[in-house]
């Protein structure tokens, strides 16, 4: 995040305007009717004071000329019409602003949702770019986009009043009244103006000095709020509860609780401290201002040099136009945090591509022959400081079924997610028949892929839609799959059948299921894609060791012949496996069968011998 900078320099840089205007055209582009209704609500806003102004002067100049009453009720009822027509258009403007505004963090987030699903997969697993979005999406209630034409709104009827301010005291600049020239009116003007330049001056530091106190304070806040949070989610249930009165730690509780309430009390307290001073400096800044406009103006008065009715206009206007100046430098002050949080936004949105978008189809063929090949491949995840993948050359032909083993660490997983193009490498070149996978449109060669990651993500949709990946389900072929993973009886039991939501999140009428259920889901998907190839990281993680080798014993079955790759630091894929690669610290240190493997001295018998225990019963085998 920037920070505010120096007291020394300028009010903004132009870093901090860029950021602003990056946030203005993002709101432009989606939603270009917002700005009819905030230049509205500025026009109205920024006129209506200014009707009273001229009205009262008028009506003041004409009683003093000798007017008739008719013509002064006329004039009387054209200001209060006007003022009414004023009114109107503001109320009706304000709340077309306020109901698209109630909306513009949904936008916002919408945005960046989408942005979030576009980017390359490697961002999302840097920490920078998710504190990036952590910072831009969550500062404000209406979201950045939202506080940003809130203030932009003000800061529309503040020019609009700074335009009329101009347009009636300098026709007064230049009356000539019964006391001579209108050049000492000028240099009263100019004076005045000065002075309410330094005012913003002041108000804008006062108005960065709060913030940037506000800023730490809310900082501190946010880690007081989340252990309240922390302590009203632990006594809300019956689970810790038992714990706390067995070891007698309820007191304890009670004063942890207790100290962090009076630490808020106190932020709190200090919060209320830092607004009161802000008031008070704006407040004394517009006093001073509107004292001078009273006292200077009456001086003109008393010399003869302007009217009565030029007097109320004059002086009307220029505490009019004190207090717009006055807020406009604490507008300035949230402009300026603001640009903080749009820097952050946008350089979020900006993130480009770092992969290569190929355009090449992927072949159609109707055997699924399909030949990989990684060539001196090595791979180095940002800001890592050593090689997660070594120098790898491997290769494999559809139809094989490989198992990948090794240690947690080894690359095991690395090596799925460059085959998939998740990342790309950092050295060397992975080939599909022959071409670099990065030449390939990345949206084909993803179809070629069935995976179940070792973290998959089954979603609070209905379980079709989860199996299909898809709001569009083929039934038949969803039930199979879920058959062929031992879910069948288990959807026959559901009273919506391929309907029913997994889980409560979604939907009250879901229902929860184990976790080994959720990993069965997540391959009953896997084969529902019918992809030539096959992937299963760590597939059976949440499976207890029988469990496992029955779901192996089946896989053969399940993925036909197809290429499938078994990713697993537990061995029992690999008994169903004709090649196994053995990975240690980002390298194939063994390949072979596990007949030939298991006979030889290195990491694979080791690894065979520490669970062969687990696997005796299911697979008959002992050493």
């Amino acid at each position: 995040m920037r920070g505010m900078g120096a007291e020394k320099e300028r009010v903004m840089s132009r870093q901090e305007w860029g950021d602003l205007w990056f946030l203005l055209k993002d709101i432009l582009k989606r939603e270009k009717r917002w700005f009819a209704s905030m230049i509205l609500f500025g026009a109205a806003e920024g006129f209506l004071p200014y009707i009273g102004i001229l009205g009262m002067g008028g009506l003041l100049d004409g009683a003093y000329a000798g007017a008739g009453a008719k013509k002064l009720f006329t004039y009387a009822f054209g200001i209060l019409l006007g003022t009414l027509v004023c009114r109107l258009v503001r109320e009706r403007a304000a709340e077309s602003f306020w109901q698209k505004l109630d909306y513009t963090k949904d936008l916002e987030s919408k945005g960046m949702n989408a942005k979030s699903l576009s980017m390359d997969y490697e961002y999302l697993e840097e920490v920078r770019v998710q504190e990036l979005r952590s910072r831009a999406f969550s500062k404000s209630f209406f979201g950045i986009q939202g506080w940003f034409l809130w203030h932009f709104r003000d800061i529309l009827a503040a020019a609009f009043s700074f335009a009329l301010t101009l347009g009636l005291f300098l026709p007064v600049l230049f009356q000539k009244g019964e006391g001579g020239g209108h050049f000492g009116m000028i240099g009263l003007s100019l004076g005045l103006l000065m002075i309410m330049g330094i005012m913003v001056r002041l108000n804008y530091r006062t108005s960065v000095g709060y913030i940037r106190e506000i800023d730490e304070c809310y900082n501190t806040m946010d880690g007081l709020f989340h252990k309240k949070r922390y302590f009203a989610e632990l006594l809300s249930g019956a689970e810790a509860q038992k714990d706390l009165r067995m070891n007698a730690q309820q007191e304890e509780i009670e004063r942890e609780i207790g100290e962090v309430c009076d630490k808020l009390r106190e932020k709190q307290l200090f919060q209320n401290r830092l607004y009161e001073k802000r008031k008070a400096v704006a407040l004394s800044t517009t006093g001073i201002c509107e004292l001078l406009v009273y006292l200077l103006v009456g001086l003109q008065a008393y010399l003869g040099r302007i009217s009565i009715g030029s007097v109320v206009v004059y002086a009307a206007a220029m505490v009019r136009l004190s207090t717009v100046l006055n807020y406009f430098g604490v507008t300035l002050g949230h402009l300026k945090q603001m640009a903080m949080f749009a820097g952050d936004y946008a350089q979020y949105m900006g993130l480009g591509q770092r992969k290569y978008a190929g355009t090449i189809p992927v072949e159609k063929r109707r055997d699924n022959r399909f030949h990989i090949s990684f060539e001196h491949v090595s791979f180095r995840y940002p800001g890592a400081e050593q090689e997660s993948i070594r120098d790898l050359t491997i290769s494999f032909e559809i139809g094989e079924k490989m198992a990948i083993v090794g240690k947690n660490g080894s690359g095991k997983s690395t090596f799925i997610k460059l085959l998939c193009r998740l990342y790309d490498v950092t050295e060397g070149v992975i080939r599909l028949n022959g071409i670099d996978i990065r030449k390939y449109d990345p949206e084909e060669y993803a179809r070629l892929f069935a995976v179940v990651f070792q973290d998959f993500s089954i979603f609070a949709f209905p379980l079709g839609e989860n199996i299909a990946a898809s709001r569009e389900v083929e039934e038949g072929r969803a039930v199979d799959a879920l058959a062929r993973v031992g879910l069948g009886e288990r959807l026959a039991d559901l009273p919506l059948g391929l309907a029913t939501c997994v889980g409560k999140e979604y939907e009250e009428s879901g229902i929860a299921f184990s976790g080994g259920e959720k990993q069965k889901m997540a391959i009953a998907r896997a084969i529902y894609k019918d992809a030539p190839f096959v992937i299963m990281d760590e597939p059976t993680a949440a499976l207890d060791p029988l469990a496992e080798c029955e779901v192996y014993a089946g896989f053969d079955k399940m993925v036909g012949n197809k290429t499938a790759l078994y990713i697993s630091h537990r061995l029992a894929s690999c008994r169903f496996c004709e090649d196994i690669l053995v990975f240690d610290q980002g390298r194939v240190v063994q390949r072979g069968s596990h007949e030939d493997l298991k006979e030889q001295e290195g990491l694979y018998r080791r690894l065979w011998k520490a669970q062969a225990q687990y696997y005796d019963t299911v697979l008959g085998e002992t050493e």
